[in-house]
Order: C-alpha cells, then sequence, then structure tokens
C-alpha cells in the first residue's frame, strides 16, 4: 500500500486544526476515539493554547466544545512527566470549573473528556489506549452506584460516570503498527505520520489532504522546517546540558576531593570529592538550562532539584 508523508499531529493542532476549515480532522478522530458522532462547534482560548512553539515546548493542549456542550482537552505529549497522571487531574478539574458561571447550580458542571496522546512510556502496562472513568462500587456487595430515575432526568445522564471526566491515554510508542481497525488506523497515523490507501477511519481523508507537507503554502513549509529544527535543538540541549554539566562537576569534584583526601585521609576525601562533583555537576547543568530560558519548573522536572533551590541558583546568577 502506498503511504503519503504528512506533518506531525502536535503542529497540525497548533497551526491548521484550529480553523473551523479543518473541523472534520479532528471530528473524524475524536468519532473514533469515543465511538459517537462528534460535531465541534468551537476552539476555547486557554492557558494551554499558546502559539509559541517555545511556550510549551514539546506539548500543545486544543480545547474544543461539542454539540453537547462537552468539553474536550486535546495534548501531544513528547518530554517524560512523572506526575503527568496528576496533571491531567489538574487540567480536567480546572477546565470543568473555569467554564462554571457564578452562581450556577452544581448540576451544571460541564463534562470534560481529557484525551492524551503519548510518546512516552507512562505507568505499567502492556495496552496502548487506557481509559479512565469515576465509579462507585460497594464494598460489601460489590454493585456499582447507580443514577435514581429523577437524577437520570435532572442531568440526562444514564450513569455517574458520564457525569465526571473521562480520560483517555494513548501510548503511542506502545502500538504495533497492526491497525486492526479503524481506531488503530488513526494510531498509525499518529505514530508514523502516514496513512495508507486502504485506511478508511473517519476524518483521515481530510487529514490526508490538508496535513500533507507538499500541500502547504510556501511559509507554512518553512514554519514548519523551523518547527522540526527547533525540537532537534531542544533534544540536543537537555543532553549536552546534562553531559557537560555532569562531567565538568564531577572532573573538578573529584580533584578537590583527592587533594583534601590527603589531608583528612584518601577515603574521606574520595567521598566528599564525589559528592561536590555531584553537586557542582547539577548546578553547571541547571545554570545552563537557565541561560536557555528553559522553565524553572521544567528545569526542576528534569534535574530532580527543588523549585525553590533553582530559583536561588537564577537569583544568584542574575547578582553575579
Amino acid at each position: 500500500m502506498t503511504k503519503r508523508k504528512l506533518i506531525t499531529f502536535d503542529w497540525a493542532i497548533k497551526r491548521l486544526l484550529r480553523s473551523k476549515a479543518n473541523f472534520g480532522i479532528l471530528e473524524g478522530f475524536l468519532s473514533e476515539l469515543l465511538k459517537e458522532d462528534i460535531t465541534i462547534l468551537d476552539v476555547l482560548e486557554s492557558e494551554g493554547n499558546q502559539e509559541s512553539d517555545r511556550s510549551k515546548f514539546n506539548r500543545v493542549d486544543l480545547k474544543v466544545r461539542n454539540s453537547k456542550q462537552e468539553l474536550i482537552i486535546i495534548e501531544v505529549q513528547y518530554d517524560r512527566e512523572h506526575d503527568y497522571l496528576q496533571r491531567i487531574f489538574y487540567g480536567a478539574s480546572k477546565s470543568a470549573i473555569e467554564h462554571m458561571k457564578l452562581g450556577d447550580k452544581y448540576r451544571n458542571i460541564t463534562k470534560v473528556i481529557s484525551v492524551n496522546i503519548l510518546y512516552f512510556d507512562l505507568g505499567r502496562g502492556d495496552d496502548y489506549i487506557y481509559k479512565g472513568i469515576t465509579q462507585f462500587t460497594g464494598l460489601h456487595q460489590h454493585d456499582i452506584l447507580q443514577l435514581s430515575k429523577k437524577q437520570k432526568q435532572l442531568f440526562n445522564q444514564e450513569s455517574i460516570a458520564s457525569l465526571y471526566p473521562e480520560y483517555y491515554l494513548i501510548k503511542i510508542n506502545h502500538f504495533d503498527d497492526n491497525a486492526k481497525d479503524t481506531l488503530d488506523e488513526w494510531i498509525y497515523f499518529l505514530k508514523n505520520e502516514e496513512i495508507k490507501d486502504s485506511f478508511t477511519a473517519k476524518g483521515l481523508k481530510e487529514a490526508e489532504e490538508a496535513l500533507s507537507i507538499m500541500k502547504l503554502p510556501q511559509d507554512e513549509q518553512q514554519a514548519y522546517d523551523r518547527y522540526q529544527d527547533d525540537l532537534h535543538y531542544q533534544a540536543s540541549m537537555y543532553e549536552s546540558s546534562f553531559v557537560d554539566g555532569y562531567s565538568e562537576g564531577k572532573d573538578k569534584g573529584i580533584k578537590e576531593g583527592r587533594e583534601e583526601g590527603r589531608e583528612e585521609g584518601r577515603e574521606e576525601g574520595r567521598e566528599m570529592g564525589k559528592d561536590e562533583g555531584k553537586t557542582e555537576a547539577t548546578q553547571n547543568m541547571i545554570i545552563k538550562m537557565l541561560e536557555k530560558d528553559m522553565p524553572q519548573s521544567l528545569i526542576a522536572e528534569l534535574t530532580g532539584v527543588a523549585l525553590t533551590d533553582i530559583e536561588h541558583i537564577s537569583l544568584a546568577r542574575n547578582l553575579n
């Protein structure tokens, strides 16, 4: 089967899929994932909907409202985050609250669906698509709590789970490239940036037309090339900042440790040298990241250093 190389989905979300002219692509993807026909009404602005490539580094948020007035958050994430599960909980909760009008009754809280396209391994599991819902299970009878007849009329829903946020985790790298259904066809595209001629999933034909690199206007092609270069640069920056900083600090720490070891004991000096080397390596790495204008919160996550300590290092660097 022939394939056509397409632009990455995160770029598409930023540049193309926010336009009503291309809503059919997003509607197709969401319809296949949620197993119902989805119609997008509009794109909603939020902190996450930032246009700058560097504003959020490798992740992209898109928040839309569908015809059922539900909020759907779509996020593409490349960088590993060990607390990612808590972050999507925060994002869904914040979205539900920020769209609640002052004085609204609790029954008017908006349903949120969080769709997360992940290019790193989150948690432990053998599947590549996970769905999370909220339900209440009896401790003794092990039954699932259901809505009463009046509650079904009040909420216009059939289950308690339908009142709470839904979470979808798509672990792209776990997909084996064997498309067994139309949703898998979308996963194949998200992983390989290609669409086979045999694919019939909703929205994919529109994606093939709109997201073809060769069909982009010249200025968009150039912007896309710059974006790809920027991703490579960021990856290299992370690696070189860590390696350079660790090596410099380790060499200096070992040297000082050896000198001090002559006076206070070779073993003690060696251990102190190693500790100081590690500390200075981390500080050098943090300084290099600060010089590249990386967010302090991201530096804390990458280095394992407390955010307050990074703020102190940044302050000391500015004073110097």
